[in-house]
C-alpha cells in the first residue's frame, strides 16, 4: 500500500489487495465480494451511486462492475475510471464486467475502460480465475 498524490489537494492510497465490487444489486454484490475473497483478497462492496467517492480516496487493485440487465448500471464510474487509467500510466486498475451478454468489451460496444467480460450467472469458477489472471499482470 502506497501514497500517491494526484494533485496538490488531495492523497490516494494505491492498494492493490483490495478490490472494489460495484453494483446495484446488494446480493449480486456479497456474491462477488465472496468470489474476490476466494482469491486472498479485500472486496469493497458499494453501490454505483457511493463507488465514484471511494475511487477519488482509494486506487484499488481491481475494479468489479456488475453491469445490471443493461451492461449500463455503472456508466457513472466510467470517467473516474479512465482517469485513474491515464494517471497511472498503464492500464491499472483492471476493470471487470459482469455482463448478461457474452463477448469481448468491443463486440458487446462497451467503454475502452473495460478490460474482460464475464457472462452471468456469475460462479467461482467464471470469475476467479480472470481475478487472478488480470491481478497476476
Amino acid at each position: 500500500m502506497n501514497l500517491v498524490t494526484r494533485d496538490p489537494r488531495t492523497e490516494t492510497i494505491r492498494d492493490p489487495s483490495q478490490v472494489l465490487v460495484v453494483g446495484r444489486s446488494p446480493i449480486n454484490r456479497v456474491v462477488i465480494s465472496k468470489i474476490v475473497e476466494r482469491s486472498g483478497l479485500k472486496p469493497i462492496s458499494e453501490s454505483p451511486d457511493t463507488a465514484a467517492k471511494v475511487l477519488r480516496s482509494l486506487i484499488p487493485g481491481a475494479v468489479v462492475l456488475d453491469g445490471g440487465a443493461d451492461n449500463k448500471d455503472c456508466d457513472n464510474l466510467m470517467s473516474g475510471i479512465d482517469a485513474l487509467r491515464r494517471a497511472s500510466g498503464k492500464s491499472l486498475p483492471p476493470v471487470i464486467l459482469l455482463s448478461t451478454k457474452n463477448g469481448t468489451p468491443e463486440s458487446l460496444g462497451l467503454s475502452s475502460v473495460i478490460d474482460v467480460v464475464v457472462a452471468k450467472p456469475i460462479t467461482p469458477e467464471r470469475l476467479q480465475p480472470v481475478i487472478d489472471r488480470l491481478l497476476s499482470r
